[in-house]
């Protein structure tokens, strides 16, 4: 008989950020977009989503940013990817993300380049009762010397 540990399966992995975290962060960072929302979740007055009016704001992950960036991807498998993007804007990028310290790209990207906060106990991401099944971290890639992150 084999014994496998259990692991919790999530349905989504569209986690909307608690309104109070996002709070607390923009009144330290101000940001100027949200490059990983919906409709009904965006935090910024500029925000890309899937489900945006305007087709060029619908890819945050391919889109150009600008100024300081809010992001809480998606946290499939495609998290390396956002997480890769974010270490390489010029400008400030702060990413809610779980807190898998056991992963390539936690210790390949995120270690080496940004400061990480984590979070103590588990968020309730949007309108959820229930706490997540998973810890958290706020992710600060600094500026990396542009004139943007001089203003």
């Amino acid at each position: 008989m084999s014994s496998v540990g259990y692991m919790p399966v999530s349905l989504t992995d569209d986690w909307a950020t608690p309104k109070w975290l996002f709070e607390k962060l923009h009144d330290v960072h101000e940001f100027d977009v949200d490059v990983a929302a919906s409709s009904r979740n965006h935090l910024c007055d500029e925000w890309f989503g899937l489900d945006h009016d305007d087709d060029d704001r619908r890819d945050g992950l391919t889109a150009e940013w600008t100024g300081h960036v809010w992001c809480n991807p998606p946290y499939g498998r495609g998290i390396v990817d956002w997480v890769l993007k974010a270490s390489q804007h010029h400008d400030l990028v702060v990413m809610l993300l779980p807190a898998r310290t056991d992963t390539r790209w936690f210790h390949d990207i995120v270690l080496p380049h940004a400061r990480v906060t984590f979070i103590k106990g588990r968020l309730k991401f949007g309108d959820s009762k229930s706490a997540a099944p998973f810890p958290s971290m706020i992710v600060e890639f600094p500026c990396s010397g542009s004139a943007a992150c001089l203003s």
